[in-house]
């Protein structure tokens, strides 16, 4: 068998990756995010499309900062991992998956076989991912009323914070940052990807006991595809109160009184606390993600 062709779209046969069945649902997951024809390629065997490959950034992004759309036909693992060898982007990819999706025998297959392609391609998983997806319907959760909230307008501020929540963390993308670079590495990716977010400066705040100490921050944000609970973070000698439902009880509610007609989330899988604390605000999971990264990037710590 031939190698297959691999091209970059354009707006003029940008039509071509539609050509292939979406068995995991990943158009209707992605249907607020925009993807440039230029940042979209495709495998061609015999004229036919049997892998495709999208990335996404923000629309004033001159490269995309992921990869979170990847298909391949049948048998075509091979041409899927091409197609990511030879990208010019190496970025993370964030496989989208349905809730459950290994309890099926067709998103199983699906989603290993996109697995495989990856790894082949020199990937590895770096963590899964729970997304949420909260609407009005859920309701509002309670406010515990424990903390007081204010706005902090030094960026100092919140990076001595974010270094703090840090330093003792189950995030998986953290590890990584803190592998590579240390903790104000860690601290300036999030950092960035507040100021990244299309939302007002002002929103963030941070969260202090009636007494004055602090407890942590939350980012209410919008991402360029809609309204997100950006950041939720404890510092380490506050935890154990339970303060990391306060705080995203209070994005929540932030949120919904600017206009918010749904608010996505997410969370690592292994990261059980805040998974329950999503369940108890009333954020339901609406998918599964897992996250890979090239491999010879640093390796998380444990």
């Amino acid at each position: 068998m031939t190698g297959p062709v691999i091209r970059t779209l354009s707006e003029s046969d940008a039509h071509l990756f539609d050509s292939l069945p979406d068995p995991l649902g990943v158009g209707r997951a992605l249907a607020r995010a925009t993807h440039r024809p230029e940042w979209k390629r495709v495998a061609l065997r015999d004229g036919a499309v049997v892998a495709r490959g999208a990335w996404w950034g923000g629309p004033d992004d001159t490269a995309p900062v992921l990869l979170n759309w990847l298909d391949v036909a049948e048998g075509e693992e091979e041409a899927g991992a091409e197609l990511l060898r030879t990208a010019p982007h190496r970025v993370e990819y964030q496989l989208i998956l349905p809730r459950g999706w290994r309890e099926d025998p067709v998103t199983r297959a699906a989603g290993e076989a996109r697995l495989r392609a990856a790894r082949s391609a020199g990937m590895r998983v770096l963590v899964e991912r729970y997304q949420y997806r909260w609407t009005p319907a859920c309701g509002l959760p309670e406010r515990p009323g424990r903390l007081v909230f204010r706005p902090e307008p030094d960026d100092e501020v919140i990076l001595d914070v974010l270094r703090r929540v840090h330093s003792a963390t189950l995030d998986a993308h953290a590890l990584l940052d803190i592998a590579e670079g240390g903790l104000d590495r860690a601290a300036r990716a999030e950092l960035d990807y507040f100021h990244w977010c299309p939302s007002p400066r002002e929103w963030w705040q941070l969260a202090h006991t009636p007494g004055g100490e602090l407890v942590g921050l939350h980012i209410p944000a919008h991402n360029p595809s809609g309204p997100c609970v950006g950041f939720i973070g404890v510092v380490p000698e506050q935890r154990g109160h339970g303060y990391a439902y306060d705080l995203l009880a209070e994005c929540t509610h932030h949120l919904a009184a600017e206009g918010a007609e749904f608010i996505a989330g997410a969370t690592d899988q292994g990261n059980f606390p805040m998974a329950a604390n999503f369940a108890k605000a009333g954020h339901p999971i609406v998918d599964e993600r897992i996250h890979l990264v090239y491999e010879g990037d640093a390796e998380p710590r444990p």
